[in-house]
């Protein structure tokens, strides 16, 4: 068994025991613990006590490796390997009862950056449906024992096309500038409100593209190789370096045309 293979299983495990929590958690109900970015970007105590589960149990399993949580930072090991954790993403959807939020788990080698690191392998839980999203390097991706495939071509009608929007009212009449440019290309637009689970979305050819900005390294350490490993794209647009800024998931062909689109 490959070490790509090793962190996967490790990461599926982990994944489910923190959607457990998560899950009961929700089912007891969702205390708000603070804001973030704005008043729209909230945090709840369930994600801190999801991500220190996380955490814990890294520090058992893995007690050389680094760790990037949404909640609680970074931590650097000596192995060169990076966990990258969004506890859970989503959280406004698991704050109002709607089944689309998920433990997202990633493991990179090198630097925690998106544009500077290798994702080894990467897992997003869904514990309201019980979907388990995994990828490994050079291994493919799967939901159960099923490998996954994006969606080489869309259909007549266009594209079905994901994306999000910032909490920062300010930016988002930019961004519904950037989606009245979109829509002649689309079939339709779907907006599922956890990065994670709209980038497992193009993996799973559920979507067939997705684009968003402000991401953060959590949002996308694991989508970002499901999509890769479906045999997708995910990249920043107009050929910049994964970050903040602009991303794009998609099959290749349709990546150049929505990237030309959103570029123009």
């Amino acid at each position: 068994m490959s070490r790509e293979t090793d962190l996967s299983d490790l990461a599926v495990d982990i994944a489910r025991e923190a959607g457990d929590l998560a899950r009961r958690r929700r089912d007891e109900g969702v205390s708000i613990a603070a804001t973030k970015s704005t008043l729209a970007d909230i945090v709840t105590e369930a994600d801190r006590e999801v991500e220190r589960l996380i955490r814990d149990r890294l520090e058992v399993e893995r007690p050389g490796d680094g760790f990037l949580g949404e909640e609680s930072g970074a931590a650097a090991g000596s192995t060169g390997l990076t966990w990258v954790v969004d506890p859970i993403d989503g959280t406004v959807n698991y704050a109002y009862g709607i089944p689309g939020y998920a433990i997202s788990i990633g493991v990179v080698e090198g630097a925690p950056e998106p544009a500077a690191w290798t994702a080894l392998a990467g897992v997003v839980h869904n514990p309201a449906t019980g979907e388990t999203f995994r990828a490994v390097k050079d291994g493919g991706a799967h939901l159960g024992g099923r490998r996954l495939a994006v969606n080489a071509e869309p259909a007549d009608a266009g594209a079905l096309i994901a994306t999000g929007f910032s909490y920062d009212p300010d930016e988002r009449a930019a961004q519904l500038a950037v989606l009245a440019r979109v829509l002649p290309m689309a079939r339709d637009i779907r907006r599922m409100g956890a990065a994670s689970l709209d980038l497992a979305a193009v993996a799973a050819g559920r979507v067939d593209a997705y684009y968003e900005r402000g991401l953060w390294p959590w949002d996308m350490a694991a989508g970002g190789l499901l999509v890769e490993e479906a045999g997708g794209r995910f990249a920043g647009a107009g050929g910049a370096a994964l970050g903040r800024g602009l991303v794009i998931a998609a099959a290749p062909r349709l990546f150049d045309a929505l990237d030309a689109v959103l570029t123009s």
